[in-house]
């Protein structure tokens, strides 16, 4: 690797080998924290230097995620005081961005699987391999290392350059482009763990799985699984419109939330609200057996949305089955009756991004069945910002690109 002393502009892409001492970022600070309008701004600021287990990867493509918005916020944590924390020098700016795809252009001594000139997909699940717990074979996620890079460490992928761990990468499916590539990671993975990654209730072929926000990045990708496992995939949505798309992309059908009125907590309900509360959600889990052409209930419901639909989720759950949770952009703060968990010998079962091995299987998914992700909208490097607000506000459906360099 040499370093030279030459600014690459953005959409110029230096020869292999040789790598700039200053690269264009995408930064926030504590100063411009607020809407992601204001938050985002671009510098010029030093390539990081790798590690011996560490990779430089030249950005052609990221993925846009909610931990953009989290980040350009400071809630529900602000990430630039705790910058520092997992492995990286103390900044007073952050770098974000938690997927990408691009080349690699220096690797350190102890990497094994890439080499300069590699085209990889970069996740956000890093951990630290020392870790001895992990080298004994503990699930990475559940290590205290374990951490989302681009969100809770620096140096994501909103730059020209990244510095990761191998642990992050895998290889580009052979049948995405780089824009494709850049965008399935951190969803599919995620879609891809919550649906085989927990012993006792994995997807198994006719099983009726309910997606909420089907026509979101993570929903698509999770009809897309469970229809190529052989599942029947039902999709939550809030308009006709994104109904129709879910059903395009595998869909046996999809329910739609503006119909409904019963979402939000329950424990403050009177006892005539918690009756009403009930005959609507048994009104959605019959809008289930309608599409499902029988009275079969979710076996697995992927879950995100929080306080405002865990109460239905859990109600509406098969028997010995599972509510299996990602997120919370509703809010994490909620409530449920406890009767449906125990009496029904139902889980609740929380599931954080993916590991390696996950990605590894998901990409063998793709190939072998072509599965594309949904693309609501590329945006050019000028315009992050605006693909953050377009993000909070639900603008597109879909996944969300950003191109940064070039192929």
């Amino acid at each position: 690797m040499e370093f030279v002393d030459k600014i690459y502009e953005i959409g110029e892409r230096p020869p292999l080998g040789i790598v700039p001492r200053r690269m264009y970022a995408w930064t926030i600070r504590n100063e411009r924290l607020g809407s992601p309008e204001t938050a985002f701004g671009v510098e010029l600021v030093d390539v990081p230097m790798i590690r011996d287990d560490e990779l430089l990867v030249y950005n052609i493509s990221a993925g846009i995620n909610y931990n953009g918005i989290w980040a350009a916020t400071g809630k529900p944590k602000n990430v630039i005081d705790s910058n520092g924390d997992y492995f990286d020098e103390k900044q007073d700016f952050h770098i974000c961005g938690s997927e990408s795809c691009g080349i690699v252009y220096a690797v350190g001594k102890n990497v094994k699987n890439y080499k300069v000139g590699d085209i990889i997909c970069v996740g956000g699940s890093k951990y630290s391999s020392d870790d001895k717990d992990i080298q004994s074979g503990m699930d990475p996620c559940f290590s205290p290392s374990y951490h989302i890079w681009g969100y809770e460490s620096n140096y994501g992928a909103f730059a020209q350059f990244s510095r990761v761990q191998e642990c992050q990468c895998v290889k580009k499916a052979d049948n995405l482009d780089f824009d494709e590539a850049a965008c399935a990671y951190a969803t599919g993975v995620t879609a891809y763990r919550m649906l085989n990654g927990w012993k006792g209730n994995t997807l198994k072929k006719g099983d009726v799985v309910l997606i909420w926000g089907g026509a979101g990045g993570l929903g698509i990708s999770a009809i897309q699984i469970t229809k190529a496992l052989g599942g029947i995939p039902v999709a939550v949505v809030s308009s006709e419109e994104k109904g129709e798309l879910c059903k395009q992309l595998g869909a046996a059908g999809y329910i739609d939330r503006s119909k409904f009125d019963h979402w939000g907590s329950v424990s403050a309900l009177s006892d005539k609200e918690y009756r009403s509360w009930i005959a609507q959600a048994t009104k959605f889990r019959r809008s289930i057996w309608k599409i499902v052409g029988e009275k079969r209930s979710p076996a697995i419901v992927l879950e995100h949305p929080g306080r405002d639909t865990l109460p239905t989720s859990l109600f509406v759950c098969e028997n010995g089955g599972m509510v299996v949770l990602c997120g919370a952009t509703s809010s994490y703060m909620a409530d449920i009756d406890l009767r449906f968990l125990w009496l029904n010998q139902r889980r609740i079962q929380g599931s954080h991004a993916g590991t390696q091995k996950d990605a590894a299987e998901y990409i063998k998914l793709v190939e072998k069945y072509d599965i594309h992700p949904y693309i609501g909208k590329k945006y050019d490097w000028s315009e992050l910002p605006k693909a953050h607000e377009d993000c909070a506000k639900k603008v597109y459906k879909g996944k969300l690109v950003v191109r940064i360099g070039a192929e």
